[in-house]
């Protein structure tokens, strides 16, 4: 029987042998299209009140909620690793909680006394605040409710707007609106600049769907609505062209990022919102997508680390130019 690579064997007349250019490890990397960074990631972290605390969110192995002082450390670690950008989500304590969230905007809360010890300890690292209700309030929405559990838009966007500028005032680089509030871009950009707060950022949640993803995440802030849904708010999964319009809109009212998330089930709203705008397009690989690799790799099903590449891989192949991600330190590690 003949190899494949005999002399005996008559050649094929084609004009096109694309294998040729896999053929080694070495040319596959030369002819590489898309190529994954440290620099394209964004690592989420989760901060809690206490000292000395490092707890493991159980649906999310391998993530953790820091106290600030071990937050801190381990923010220079990850800079350490060349991650240039951290998103910090609070873990409010009962008492601290309302049906307003008032305690969204505390100069003294937690996420602002967070932001002012980063800059402090790591003053390179870039800071993303998350702008939203739901860890805040008793009820787990990301908006104010009336008396017939309705979510308020307008209302609510007064109060985002003060929280954005308490986070901004603590040293926030970018603020990060993920309330889906319509005409909340608008308003934070306007309070912002009229403060003075020019530089500040804004990586707008644009397209950010009622997904079945978050339940992990939800676990670990414990912000899991206490009614209902978030379908009146969030989008329809079923839509694109919705998408789309969310972006145009942010991007009116002063959007300097928009982001898609969740990233694994619509990497073709990353890829036709890449298309349809000049803007950085960020992707959020989020907590279900996380725990869905962790549980299989854990039962021995996959390999966790060329599932993880190649799943991040997919998303800046879609056309995220950032990738929110748990997994932004073990990635960093597999590239160093």
């Amino acid at each position: 029987m003949s190899s494949e690579n005999s002399s005996t064997d008559k050649p094929l007349n084609l004009s096109q042998r694309p294998r040729r250019l896999r053929r080694t490890e070495t040319l596959r990397k030369m002819v590489r299209e898309t190529i994954l960074t440290v620099d394209d990631l964004i690592y989420p972290m989760f901060v809690m009140e206490g000292e000395g605390q490092k707890v493991e969110i159980a649906s999310m192995p391998g993530c953790y909620r820091f106290s600030l002082d071990l937050l801190i450390k381990e923010i220079a670690e990850v800079s350490h690793l060349g991650i240039n950008a951290v998103a910090l989500f609070p873990v409010i304590s009962e008492d601290d909680k309302d049906d307003t969230g008032t305690e969204s905007y505390n100069p003294e809360g937690l996420v602002q006394e967070t932001v002012k010890a980063i800059k402090k300890a790591v003053p390179d690292i870039m800071i993303i605040t998350d702008v939203a209700l739901d860890p805040f309030t008793t009820h787990g929405h990301d908006g104010l409710v009336d008396e017939n559990g309705r979510i308020l838009n307008d209302q609510t966007v007064e109060v985002l707007v003060k929280m954005a500028l308490s986070q901004a005032e603590a040293g926030a680089d970018f603020v990060a609106p993920s309330d889906m509030m319509d005409g909340r871009i608008g308003a934070i950009r306007q309070a912002l600049d009229a403060e003075g707060y020019i530089n500040v950022g804004i990586l707008a949640y644009s397209a950010k769907y009622a997904s079945a993803y978050y339940g992990p995440f939800r676990d670990a802030l414990d912000s899991t609505p206490k009614f209902g849904d978030k379908k009146t708010y969030q989008m329809d999964a079923a839509n694109a062209k919705e998408a789309l319009k969310e972006i145009e809109l942010d991007i009116a009212e002063g959007a300097d990022i928009v982001m898609v998330k969740p990233a694994l089930a619509y990497l073709d709203i990353i890829h036709q919102v890449k298309i349809n705008t000049n803007l950085p397009v960020a992707a959020y690989n989020v907590s279900g997508e996380y725990a869905m690799i962790k549980a299989a790799a854990q039962n021995g099903w996959i390999d966790e680390k060329k599932v993880i590449l190649e799943t991040l891989t997919s998303m800046k192949r879609a056309g995220a130019d950032l990738i929110l991600t748990y997994f932004a330190k073990e990635v960093a590690l597999m590239l160093m």
